[in-house]
């Protein structure tokens, strides 16, 4: 599968416009906001449906709540803020209220990950993805670009029935999946076919992987990227299939290394087949201010990142 990069957006654009695409189709859709519309892409719907937006000021445990009672009388809410008060601030309320009645509301982590750039460590969110793939009920999604968080957020509103966790991005980033790409829950996308090693990579990291596997190639090594764009319920088809080829598995995602896609993925192999991994993430570190791109680069989350850490698990393999 080859791809073309378009241009560089936002994933919180593709948040918004799949909102709004939902939306039209179904009236019983509405959306709750935290006093910040337009930052986390909700001002589309916001403009289009006023009379179907509640913003609701800073208050996100009253927001869960509010969200709990609307499904429980057959709207569908969706719900963002930033992800670290999304996944945090929220957790009792999510936990309880929408978790354990399986209630249908989709909510959006935005400004995932330490490419949030100046907003620095309190609005870095590095450990929403642990957080949320624990909750029995909850399905998590980490689309990889904002064409793809379009349709996640399409399909989490139209297809699921449960609490669904959106993560995406603040800052533009290379937009490059085609528009005719299906989209389904709970099934990887292989993106580049490869022998020696197998990446599997979820969000703003799979360009990352798909710009590693061109330096590998050059240095004749064969690497297969999977987009994990579904963390929870996990691929564990395509990743085992993928890794008993490959015989080796590296990980990558803009989030701690800990807990997260990468810890899913290693408890899968685990038990179905244990094999040599190695892991690209934040290391057990508050990120910080700065620029994104060098941030990215700081804190170990670049295709180089991914190269050396794919040509290190070769030797591991090769013993």
């Amino acid at each position: 599968m080859e791809f073309i990069r378009k241009k560089d957006k936002a994933t919180r654009i593709g948040f918004g416009e799949g909102l709004l695409a939902a939306a039209l189709r179904n009236e019983q859709v509405v959306a709750l906001g935290a006093d910040i519309t337009a930052s986390v892409g909700m001002n589309l719907f916001a403009e289009k449906f006023p009379k179907r937006f509640l913003s609701m000021g800073i208050a996100e445990q009253n927001i869960i709540g509010v969200a709990a009672g609307l499904a429980h009388e057959g709207k569908i809410p969706v719900f963002s803020t930033y992800g670290v008060f999304a996944a945090h601030r929220t957790n009792d309320q999510i936990r309880i209220s929408l978790c354990y009645n399986d209630l249908h509301v989709v909510i959006g982590g935005a400004h995932g990950g330490i490419s949030v750039g100046a907003d620095g460590a309190t609005h870095q969110a590095l450990e929403d993805i642990a957080v949320m793939r624990v909750l029995p009920n909850m399905t998590v999604l980490s689309p990889c670009d904002a064409t793809q968080t379009k349709k996640a957020v399409e399909t989490a509103i139209e297809q699921c029935s449960g609490p669904v966790y959106v993560r995406y991005g603040r800052e533009p980033v290379s937009d490059y999946t085609p528009e005719d790409l299906p989209f389904e829950i709970g099934k990887a996308q292989v993106f580049k076919e490869g022998t020696d090693v197998t990446v599997v990579a979820t969000g703003t990291m799979v360009w990352e992987a798909l710009k590693a596997t061109e330096t590998l190639r050059q240095k004749g090594i064969s690497a297969e990227v999977i987009n994990l764009h579904t963390i929870k319920p996990l691929d564990k088809e395509t990743i085992v299939n993928s890794a008993k080829k490959t015989n080796a598995v590296v990980t990558a995602e803009e989030h701690q290394r800990y807990g997260g896609m990468g810890s899913a993925v290693a408890e899968l192999l685990a038990e179905e087949y244990p094999c040599p991994m190695a892991f690209v993430g934040v290391d057990d570190r508050f990120g910080e201010s700065g620029n994104p791109q060098e941030l990215m680069q700081k804190y170990g989350l670049t295709a180089t990142d991914i190269e050396q850490k794919v040509e290190q698990i070769l030797k591991r393999k090769s013993k």
